[in-house]
């Protein structure tokens, strides 16, 4: 009599498992080709294989309230990504594009954080940095769970979505990121939020280094930086560590 096989891990890094046997074939995800225009090639990449990583859309570096328009700076341009993000996320979660929210979210103790990361956020140690009530709204800097950290009103999250805290600009430095795309076999990685030569651009030069295919979404990311930042972060991009688009032509491409 034939034993039913019962599924061990998460698709399609899957096993297939009875007392007698251990199915280990992952069988593959049904292909969803389609062809991106970019900046520099056209792609012929697998919607079946991709994520999308949302980055740093939060209080702290978004919202007038947030960390970054307490220390002077106009975050109007850490706001342009919202409405883009509005119309493109819904589209890809329901052709089932895994929306991956990557936010920086400290530990309480702030135990894994070193003196030269603190010094970015409070360099004459006298100031409002990691850990510390805003003096607007209380809420602290950047802490896991707190208004600081939580991603903007505007963007919605679902509970399908996978949310993940970084601790360093990138996502993929002492996180589990790389785990949870290798297990779900996303290759390909769309990137979104702010800032984009700073949080984006260092998750995706991380991601080229692991191998990842890596498109930035121009429209859905910006920069609180001055423009030389920006054009240098689209001019690397292009020229060594992946490809650069907008939602307009993906919307292109799933239609």
């Amino acid at each position: 009599m034939d034993l039913p096989l019962r599924k061990l891990g998460v698709a399609p890094n899957a096993w297939a498992v009875n007392q007698a046997i251990a199915d280990i074939t992952r069988p593959p995800l049904n292909p969803q080709p389609v062809i991106l225009a970019t900046e520099t090639k056209s792609l012929r990449l697998d919607l079946a294989k991709a994520a999308i990583l949302v980055i740093d859309m939060q209080n702290d570096f978004c919202h007038p309230d947030g960390w970054l328009a307490h220390i002077g700076v106009d975050v109007t341009p850490a706001r342009q990504p919202i409405k883009p993000l509005q119309n493109l996320l819904p589209t890809l979660r329901a052709i089932g594009v895994p929306i991956v929210w990557v936010n920086w979210g400290n530990r309480p103790d702030l135990l894994n954080i070193s003196a030269s990361v603190h010094h970015v956020y409070n360099p004459t140690g006298e100031g409002v940095g990691l850990g510390d009530p805003l003096p607007s709204n209380g809420a602290k800097v950047l802490m896991k769970g707190s208004w600081a950290a939580a991603v903007v009103d505007e963007l919605e999250q679902l509970p399908e979505d996978i949310c993940i805290d970084k601790y360093r600009m990138s996502g993929f430095w002492d996180t589990p990121l790389d785990s949870i795309l290798r297990n779900l076999g996303r290759t390909t990685l769309f990137f979104a939020g702010v800032n984009s030569d700073q949080c984006v651009m260092a998750t995706l030069q991380d991601a080229n280094f692991l191998g990842y295919d890596c498109i930035l979404v121009k429209d859905c990311t910006a920069t609180t930086s001055p423009e030389y930042c920006w054009l240098a972060t689209l001019y690397n991009v292009k020229q060594c560590f992946g490809f650069v688009t907008d939602s307009e032509a993906i919307f292109k491409a799933i239609s």
